[in-house]
């Protein structure tokens, strides 16, 4: 159609009657006279709005649906997050026990045996120094820790510190082959030398080759000169087994220590030795034996074993 003046006047004249629609109608309300006109309209066009939405749903659906996807794959991320944090604080709680239990053992025996002790950690192990048995713990010169100080633990007997640096120390174990300790059998004075064996029991020779022990017996640390490099009353171990008596001038005996040397984590350096001999004091409680249960078995005669009277009769 071309812009001609009759054009523009049919254009304003149905302008001007679709306002007059629009009037009618909103004054009309529910009884509006185009109501008619409105329900046929959707009549005809309903099943083609309908045929479009049907073919536009699948199209917002598939868009929704990687929305979705993509705020469930992120919760799922958060969730893991939270649940990897979660396992972090869980063992490293653990460990926390762990360490407290390690400690208290440890404040234990100190307070028993009233040794003044430093606590420390053990950072590394021995490979690094080129010794079989040694570790490595995070005090040094600036603690106050000096050579030859007795190391223990909430077991017992770790060993004595060998190295000293600025801020750790080198500590030659127990079980080192190059240790020995002097010991005491618990509740007598039987004295002896411990020396560490590696992974095996600690082998202690007796200077009494007489003297009598017994599978179970314990030993303590009986303590140096000045108490370097040893204090005295520390646990040791327990006799594993005992050499048969040979009349020789002493006597082999080879101790299960109470300290597990493979797992050691948190140490103590005792700084300052008791003011007196703690003696046994120290050591643990003795385990209680368990009760063997007793069988009484009762004969009972049968009742169709003939007794001796009727045996004589029938003679």
């Amino acid at each position: 159609m071309r812009d001609t003046r009759e054009s523009r006047l049919l254009l304003v004249l149905l302008i001007a009657v679709a306002f007059a629609l629009i009037t009618v109608d909103i004054r009309g309300g529910e009884d509006s006279p185009v109501d008619g006109a409105r329900q046929a309209a959707a009549t005809v066009f309903g099943p083609i709005e309908s045929g479009v939405s049907a073919a536009v749903d699948p199209v917002g659906n598939a868009v929704s649906a990687i929305r979705d996807s993509g705020e469930r794959h992120d919760r799922l991320a958060v969730l893991e997050e939270e649940n990897a944090a979660l396992k972090a604080r869980l063992g490293s709680d653990d460990r926390s026990r762990s360490r407290l239990k390690q400690l208290d053992k440890m404040l234990k025996i100190a307070g028993q045996g009233q040794y003044g002790i430093k606590g420390a950690e053990v950072i590394a192990i021995g490979a690094a120094q080129g010794f079989s048995w040694t570790i490595t713990i995070d005090v040094g010169a600036k603690d106050g820790i000096t050579r030859d100080m007795t190391v223990l633990n909430g077991d017992g007997l770790v060993g004595r510190v060998t190295t000293v640096g600025p801020n750790t120390a080198t500590v030659l174990l127990a079980s080192d082959p190059d240790f020995t300790v002097g010991t005491r059998m618990e509740s007598g004075d039987e004295l002896g030398f411990a020396s560490g064996q590696g992974d095996r029991p600690l082998r202690v020779e007796l200077l009494n080759g007489k003297a009598e022990v017994k599978k179970g017996d314990r030993l303590v640390t009986f303590g140096s000169q000045a108490d370097r490099p040893f204090v005295p009353g520390v646990p040791v171990g327990v006799v594993s087994r005992v050499d048969p008596s040979g009349g020789g001038l002493t006597r082999t005996l080879y101790v299960t220590p109470y300290t597990a040397f493979t797992k050691l984590d948190i140490v103590g350096v005792v700084v300052e030795a008791p003011k007196k001999d703690p003696r046994d004091t120290v050591l643990p409680p003795k385990p209680k034996p368990t009760p063997r249960p007793t069988v009484t078995v009762t004969v009972t005669p049968s009742a169709e074993a003939p007794v001796d009277g009727q045996n004589q009769q029938e003679q």
